[in-house]
């Protein structure tokens, strides 16, 4: 699963008054791509924080924007493990503009590190085993 991508339509609540999408948008669009990532390794994060009382939190995010996403494109975004830790996974993630005309795009990328969390004291723990090796594939 090491170029997995999610797609994402851009609508007219994503945008600016320009017609360009809001900056922290992206953030969604990528937060996005990592849920869905994480689902189709098998994982859903209710049941996780259900059944082990973790959770997922980002602990830091770069994001390099090279050109705009505008209202009704159609974009995908890409999720790939690029560190996997005790607590912790960094992921590379960009963001390609799809047109059926013409190549696609790069609007963004970033780096996005998350931790794995007790949900009643907030301190790390480590990711469950389970997790872990499904993910490992990608490193």
């Amino acid at each position: 699963m090491k170029n997995f991508q999610w797609p994402v339509r851009v609508y007219y609540e994503d945008t600016d008054a320009g017609g360009v999408v809001y900056y922290a948008n992206y953030l969604k669009f990528y937060e996005r791509a990592r849920t869905e990532r994480l689902r189709a390794l098998g994982f859903e994060q209710d049941r996780l924080r259900r059944d082990t009382g973790l959770v997922f939190a980002v602990r830091s995010v770069q994001v390099d924007y090279l050109r705009p996403a505008l209202f009704n494109d159609e974009l995908l975004v890409s999720a790939e493990v690029r560190n996997l830790k005790r607590a912790s996974v960094e992921f590379n993630q960009e963001i390609t503009r799809c047109r059926f005309d013409s190549e696609p795009e790069l609007l963004s990328r970033a780096v996005v590190r998350i931790v794995s969390l007790d949900i009643e004291t907030f301190t790390p723990i480590t990711i469950p085993d389970a997790i872990r090796e499904r993910m490992n594939d990608d490193c």
